[in-house]
Parts: structure tokens; C-alpha cells; sequence
């Protein structure tokens, strides 16, 4: 078996996994850290879209070029907001009340006056983080197996980004069933759309893989990885409402991702 596809494949179960984190938190820890998460989400965002434009846009572009491209800057530049575009369509596509990327507490899980509001989001929580979290296991797969070198630090990103989306999942499962553990086996599965994702991704896309269009799938992997963070981590770290914690927490990602890179 290819080195590569099994370092990709490990990277993306383990970034999957880590949504059983935040389901444990959710019914072990007695209050939501605002702090930690926002630092932590904040971190993530700036390692994303650090990397996004350093390292993948270049690789992209030098892939795209050695290809034999025409117009190789055009074709990157449409590849990355084509990306952004496909994961946009998933985030339209989920109902905003059971969208995964709405905040909640750990506080809500012994909050009574929450329950008939979280009871009704159920399965469908689970169901949307499982959609939500497909093409981040493409863009976590296909990143790892092209350059394991930028790896793990995204795969660290994705993992801290998973985190609140297990709460999010346990709070309504556990209310919806009055069952902890099905509420941490539902956060579980719906973590594993990633290596889901990834593997199909790579199945569907081996085939036609060439230096042009790989470096077209770096792009649109760049994309998603820019959207992420626009979209759903930067927001997410200021709702928790620690706005100075957010940002250091971005600058420190940057500067972590580039010290990486420069060490490697």
C-alpha cells in the first residue's frame, strides 16, 4: 500500500476523531472554557488560511504550470473559488437551526430550560456535521497525501475545529434520547465522515490525476480551507466572546505554521 495514502489516511481518522472530544467535554467538564476555544479556534483559522495561500496556492500554481496549462494563474484562481463554492453549497444546503457551527455551551447540558428548544434537533445534528464534515476530510486527506510535510499541522487545525462541533452534536442527541452514551456514539460517527470523505475523494479523483489536475485540487482544497475559516471558525471564536483571545489565537497559528515550513 502506498506510504502516502496510509499517512493520509491515519491523519484524517484521527482529525475525525476528535469530535468525541468534544462530546466527552460535554458531559464531563462542569463549564465551557470560552477562553481555550476561542484561542483554539482562532488558532486553527490562522494555520488554514496561513497555509492556504503560502503553501497550497504555490504548489497549486507550480503543479498547474508543469502541466502544460494554458492560462495556469486562471485556472488556479478558478479551481480555488470553485472549491469555495462547493462547500458554501453544503453550508446552504443544512437548515440553520441544525447547522453544527451554532454555538452552544456545556452549560446547556444541566441548563432544564434548554431542553425543549435542543430536543428537536436531534439525529439531525449528527446528519448535518456528517455532511458538513465530508469535504473537510477531502481537503485533510488530499493535503496529507500530496505534502505530508503540511500535515499535521492542518490535520491539528481540523482536530480543534471538530472539537466544538462535538458538543454541538452531544447537547440535542442527549436530550433527544436521555442517553449519554448514544449522544457520544452519534458525535463519534458523524466524526467519521472525514476519513468518509477522503477516501472517496481520493477514489473518485485517482483516476484523473495529473500534475494540472492536481494542482487544481490543491486549489479547490486551498478554497475550502479559506472558507472554513471565514465562514465558521473566526465567527465561532468571537460568539464565545473573546474577541483578544480569538485574534492572538490567529496570529499564534500563522506564526506556527510559518515557523513549521521554515523548519521542514
Amino acid at each position: 500500500m502506498d506510504s502516502n495514502f496510509l499517512f493520509a489516511l491515519i491523519i484524517t481518522l484521527l482529525a475525525g476523531l476528535s469530535t468525541g472530544i468534544g462530546s466527552a467535554i460535554a458531559f464531563f467538564a462542569k463549564k465551557t472554557n470560552t477562553k481555550f476555544l476561542s484561542t483554539a479556534l482562532g488558532f486553527s483559522a490562522g494555520v488554514m488560511v496561513y497555509v492556504s495561500f503560502v503553501e497550497l496556492f504555490p504548489q497549486a500554481r507550480e503543479l498547474v504550470t508543469g502541466g502544460g496549462a494554458s492560462h495556469p494563474e486562471l485556472s488556479i484562481v478558478i479551481a480555488f473559488f470553485v472549491g469555495i463554492a462547493f462547500i458554501f453549497l453544503i453550508d446552504m444546503l443544512i437548515p440553520s437551526a441544525e447547522n453544527p457551527h451554532e454555538v452552544h455551551m456545556v452549560e446547556e447540558m444541566h441548563d432544564n430550560c434548554q431542553k425543549s428548544q435542543l430536543k428537536r434537533t436531534g439525529v439531525l445534528m449528527a446528519l448535518a456535521i456528517a455532511i458538513h464534515n465530508f469535504p473537510e476530510g477531502i481537503a485533510t486527506f488530499t493535503s496529507a497525501y500530496v505534502d505530508p510535510g503540511i500535515a499535521i499541522p492542518i490535520a491539528i487545525a481540523i482536530a480543534i475545529h471538530n472539537i466544538p462541533e462535538g458538543i454541538a452534536v452531544s447537547v440535542p442527541i442527549y436530550y433527544a434520547t436521555g442517553d449519554r452514551k448514544k449522544a457520544f456514539w452519534y458525535s463519534f460517527a458523524s466524526g467519521m465522515a472525514e476519513p468518509v470523505g477522503g477516501l472517496v475523494g481520493y477514489f473518485l479523483l485517482m483516476p484523473f490525476l495529473t500534475p494540472f489536475s492536481l494542482g487544481l485540487v490543491m486549489a479547490g482544497v486551498a478554497g475550502i480551507m479559506v472558507f472554513i475559516s471565514v465562514d465558521e471558525l473566526i465567527p465561532a471564536a468571537e460568539r464565545y466572546g473573546e474577541h483578544h483571545y480569538s485574534i492572538a489565537g490567529f496570529v499564534g497559528g500563522m506564526a506556527v505554521m510559518a515557523l513549521s515550513l521554515l523548519l521542514l
